[in-house]
């Protein structure tokens, strides 16, 4: 390795350089942390510790790179823009088409993308994986978000059993003190996550004046090690050899008891740029400051070259200034086209590192049979087997069916497919919001079980303890990693699943919503994830208010439209349909609301309600409009609580002549995606105008049912009163939100008899 060094020197002086420069011209971005980690980046993809190949990002048995540490995302535009301009340059010359990338130019990212650092349409401020950058395998930035995520892309690569395949994340001691970065700790040791390798610049500074060590005890020893990690350091992380004696070390020791791994080096922050520590970390030296143009000037003298306008100030002309950005950076750039050798080293580095990485997995497990997620015996729900349904007067929960619905899947899978298409995990409550249903027997087909440590390698229940934020972050990395030959195409990963409280739906949003980001511009085809919002409503009565969800559920609305399906079955039936049909859509999340007790599964039939299987649509009828009789509106009802109490005031309804349409919601995005003669059906603009909502959630969260304020003010919500709910059984909670059939019954009186009253308010207010 030591031949390499004088060709990593320099490759590191010309990224010093590309950083400075873009940071200077646009005023905006992270000097300090992305300049320390140069020489464990350059080591990192150089040394050939991790098998990448910088012209095909998409390799399905590579290496994976998470950038933990997002801000310094301007060390990998920089560093890939070298790597990029040495192919370039070797091929030039050579006409070799080995030095050529398969990505479109459009994705090849160049010295002169350097110039939209930071803009609209350019490179983002932080990392991201998508378009130019690729080589990133998840989108970070938000601190201790990365964390979780390679843990997940590392569960991938191992489950699949990708023979030799590495997660290499790069972090700093401020991104170790979110409470996640602890979680993912445990958890990587837990799921025996021995290709997971965590490189940790230790420069003792974040963004504020005092040093972490002021307030965080300990090193890096004590903040892995307890965790079962093996840790290992470098004392000077800007030391080409005490670098290298680290990384060789932890690359080539023995890993028996298949335990992650990290390697720390103390660097300086902002090493070589003029200001130090925190004063690096966000803020760059002004514009063509002197300071700036001193560390040119030590280039300059070093490599013999002149910068444009050296020691001037910057141009008042932004055309002007724009030229004088695109030719300082030029100057780097024609440092590396003049040195032939070193042109020479990179590109035959790369592709050698390339080439090295494996075209085939001997214990690959994906792929045998084809690709299951385009089955569509999967989504054909009015084709499953019988054993998938309840029967009508029977009782049972409707998460009792996501356990049933689980089962079938993953055991779809392994007799069709030989292998699963779910790995779940849960806040230790897999049994109690029966997600543990995935990975359960089904009928003669055995279940995979648990996973690793208290399973097996071919598990799929991850033993997770009460770790939300990273069993979501785990799952998202998780699905994030797609396989396949073409990951254009087609994806070939797994698909996650991942439950807790609906009450404690918060914890899972960070993660899920970097997630979406990265599926919606990523080139390369995602999973998808399954938040379960378990025990969620009112329903959770016993366990009163601190466990309820009535209002937290609804960060799973949170995202862009499309982006998201909320699926909100109140009965056992209705799950496995709206499961089918949401997977069915091309949707990387889904949010599955469940609710804890056994109800009485109706026989709709009788009592003139549409089939279970309507619930694909979104919404279905409860009951319509008795034809003869005056139209009394609409009464759209969500939730267990809610419609199982409509259904029991319906004779009341009957005995007060009360003539409503009842509209079961079920999820307001696929009742969006039907065609407008089923949407006109179910809800006509007439009857939207005149109706309420009744409801186990918010009021706030039945936005998409809430047509008009007078919708809003007559709707029956366990916030009706605006206070939180206490607590006690079922039949007590429901009777304190004001959901008894009762309730339920006086409140649709006072609807329909406050028509007239409404349309006069409506009447004036428009005169």
């Amino acid at each position: 390795m030591k031949g390499d060094f004088q060709y990593w020197e320099k490759t590191k002086d010309l990224i010093d350089q590309l950083l400075d420069i873009i940071l200077n011209y646009r005023q905006s971005g992270h000097p300090g942390g992305s300049r320390s980690k140069v020489h464990a980046f350059l080591m990192t993809t150089l040394s050939g510790a991790m098998r990448w190949d910088l012209r095909d990002p998409g390799k399905r048995f590579a290496d994976r790179f998470v950038l933990g540490a997002g801000h310094t995302v301007p060390l990998i535009y920089t560093s890939l823009a070298v790597f990029n301009e040495a192919l370039k340059l070797k091929y030039e010359r050579t006409g070799d088409k080995r030095f050529l990338s398969t990505q479109p130019q459009e994705r090849i990212l160049t010295w002169e993308d350097l110039l939209g650092f930071r803009h609209r349409g350019g490179l983002s401020g932080h990392a991201e994986a998508s378009g130019k950058t690729l080589f990133l395998k998840f989108n970070t930035g938000p601190s201790g978000h990365g964390s979780p995520a390679a843990a997940g892309i590392a569960v991938a690569l191992k489950r699949a059993k990708v023979d030799g395949a590495k997660v290499f994340i790069f972090e700093g001691e401020g991104g170790l003190t979110p409470g996640a970065t602890h979680e993912t700790a445990n958890s990587a040791w837990g799921l025996a996550l021995d290709n997971l390798y965590y490189m940790v610049d230790w420069n003792d500074y974040g963004i504020d004046d005092h040093k972490a060590s002021d307030v965080v005890y300990g090193t890096p020893e004590d903040w892995f090690a307890p965790h079962g990690w093996r840790v290992f350091g470098a004392e000077n992380g800007s030391d080409w050899e005490s670098l290298a004696r680290g990384m060789t070390a932890m690359m080539s020791s023995p890993n028996p008891d298949r335990v992650p791994s990290a390697l720390w080096f103390k660097t300086r922050k902002g090493r070589g740029y003029g200001k130090y520590d925190n004063a690096s970390h966000g803020a760059a030296h002004p514009m063509n400051s002197e300071a700036f143009w001193q560390v040119k000037k030590e280039f300059a003298d070093k490599y013999g070259v002149n910068f444009v306008n050296m020691g001037g100030k910057a141009p008042a002309d932004p055309a002007l200034l724009k030229e004088e950005f695109r030719s300082n950076l030029k100057v780097v750039m024609d440092v590396l086209a003049s040195d032939t050798a070193l042109v020479d080293y990179l590109a035959e580095r790369l592709v050698e590192i390339g080439d090295s990485v494996p075209e085939v997995s001997k214990s690959f497990v994906l792929g045998k049979k084809g690709n299951p997620f385009k089955d569509k015996r999967l989504y054909d729900f009015k084709k499953y087997p019988e054993d998938m349904w309840a029967k009508p007067g029977t009782k049972n929960s409707n998460r009792a069916a996501l356990a049933q619905w689980g089962a079938w899947a993953n055991a779809f899978g392994k007799k069709e497919y030989d292998r699963p298409l779910f790995i779940i995990s849960s806040a230790d409550l897999s049994g109690s919001t029966n997600i543990s249903g995935f990975a359960s027997d089904y009928g003669d087909t055995k279940g995979y079980g648990w996973y690793e440590r208290v399973g097996t390698e071919d598990g799929i229940m991850l033993p997770q303890e009460i770790t939300e934020f990273s069993n979501a972050g785990i799952l998202a990395g998780l699905a994030s990693v797609n396989m396949a030959k073409e990951p254009e195409k087609e994806f070939e990963g797994f698909w996650g699943a991942t439950s807790t409280y609906g009450s404690f739906s918060y914890l899972l949003y960070g993660p899920f919503r970097l997630f979406s980001q990265l599926a919606q511009d990523c080139e390369y085809k995602t999973g998808k994830v399954l938040w379960i919002a378990g025990h969620s409503g009112p329903e959770t009565a016993e366990d009163s208010r601190t466990h309820f969800g009535v209002f937290s559920p609804g960060v799973t609305q949170f995202f862009p439209k499309g982006k998201v399906i909320n699926l909100h079955p109140w009965e056992y039936n209705d799950v496995p349909v709206l499961l089918a049909a949401a997977f069915s859509q091309d949707v990387p999340i889904i949010a599955l609301h469940l609710t804890r007790p056994n109800i009485e599964i109706p026989d709709r039939k009788a009592i003139g309600m549409a089939h279970h299987y309507e619930a694909a649509r979104g919404a279905y009828l409860m009951r319509d409009y008795k034809p003869g009789e005056d139209k009394g509106g609409t009464i759209i009802v969500q939730g267990t609580g809610a419609v199982s109490n409509m259904i029991k005031a319906l004779p009341e309804l009957d005995r007060r002549g009360l003539n409503v349409k009842i509209v079961v919601s079920a999820s307001a995005e696929l009742f969006e995606m039907q065609d407008e003669a089923y949407k006109n059906s179910i809800l006509s603009p007439a009857d939207q105008q005149n109706s309420t909502v009744v409801t186990t959630s918010s009021r706030t969260l039945m936005l998409p049912w809430l047509f008009n304020k007078f919708s809003e003010e007559y709707a029956l919500s366990p916030d009706w009163d605006n206070n939180w709910r206490t607590g006690g059984s079922i039949d007590e909670v429901l009777e304190e939100a004001h959901l008894s059939p009762d309730h339920i019954a006086d409140g649709i009186e006072r609807f329909v008899k406050d028509r007239n009253k409404r349309l006069e308010t409506l009447r004036k207010a428009l005169s």
